[in-house]
């Protein structure tokens, strides 16, 4: 084993027993090591790690930054361990990120377009299509973050009270969806078929492809986009357009919508749909307040009726 392999596996390791998952800069680190030697290097320099994080040449800067990030803080870690070692410095790919100034709302008969095209997918046994128009109704039905369905086991989905447990989180918590009944159904029924057409599958996995394994989130924002081209959300060529994240936006901005037309008190309910949609921070849910030319309208509204009426 080469001594940047060796230090590669301690950082992992060291940083894994602190609870960082690292799942997808363990697989970049591990393709930076490979690049590295394979370019005769032996321990990490500034020119080695631009090169490998200035791929692929049509990525975004952003891209660009994070994979030269990843690089700088193993490159820390080797520092300590071999004197050669050279950190990169912070400022040779800068690039701040911007949350976008307003998610896309869907329309609803955007998501049923979505769903019908999702319908025709080709399939062998008939199982992709009922897969993919479940899935992008759940993702509209419940706002889930694009990989938290995929990793549901039948064992999460409890399909006679109607609730998700949704494991290990992005903030690495878990928590309990509650299922409108007619996504209940919907799931009833995609189960129901599911078995049949998949009656010994590989995986746990609630939802499955044809092979009776877990869907990768590749797979799932491929079929998006190929389905958004097909529906007309997106060009034939475009590379941006409405994401499958969106979904997720559209569920809290339409249920505070719903509140603030329905006299709710927003203030004294928001910390609730931080929950459901999973927010480490009421200020990400905040968020939707600013970003949304209605909700922000209805929020001054409310803020103005509130105020006390002046006297002369």
């Amino acid at each position: 084993m080469s001594a940047l392999q060796a230090a590669l596996e301690e950082y992992l390791a060291a940083r894994r027993a602190l609870a960082h998952k690292l799942r997808l800069s363990g697989r970049l680190l591990q393709r930076f090591v490979v690049f590295a030697e394979s370019s005769g290097a032996t321990f990490i320099t500034t020119e080695i790690a631009l090169a490998w994080a200035m791929q692929p040449a049509e990525a975004q800067p952003a891209q660009w930054a994070n994979r030269l990030a990843m690089v700088r803080r193993f490159a820390r870690y080797c520092s300590a361990i071999d004197p050669r070692t050279v950190v990169p410095p912070t400022d040779l790919l800068p690039h701040r990120y911007r949350r976008p100034s307003s998610p896309y709302i869907y329309r609803d008969e955007e998501i049923t377009r979505l769903i019908d095209a999702a319908k025709l997918l080709p399939s062998t046994v008939g199982l992709r299509p009922q897969t993919y128009a479940t899935l992008f109704g759940l993702y509209a039905a419940t706002g889930l973050r694009c990989n938290e369905p995929l990793r549901l086991d039948r064992g999460d989905t409890d399909l006679v009270d109607g609730i998700l447990t949704v494991r290990d989180t992005k903030f690495g918590k878990s928590r309990y969806v509650p299922l409108h009944p007619s996504t209940q159904d919907a799931l009833k029924i995609y189960a129901a078929s599911r078995d049949r057409s998949c009656p010994n599958p590989v995986s746990s996995s609630f939802f499955l492809s044809e092979r009776g394994t877990r869907l990768t989130e590749w797979a799932v924002r491929w079929t998006f986009v190929k389905l958004s081209r097909e529906v007309g959300l997106r060009g034939a060529n475009d590379s941006r357009g409405p994401r499958l994240h969106d979904l997720r936006h559209r569920l809290a901005v339409t249920t505070l919508l719903r509140w603030y037309r329905n006299g709710v008190d927003v203030e004294r309910h928001l910390p609730e749909l931080a929950t459901y949609l999973g927010h480490a921070h009421i200020t990400d849910t905040y968020w939707y307040l600013t970003a949304t030319p209605e909700l922000l309208q209805q929020a001054l509204l409310r803020a103005e009726q509130s105020q006390p009426e002046s006297r002369p």
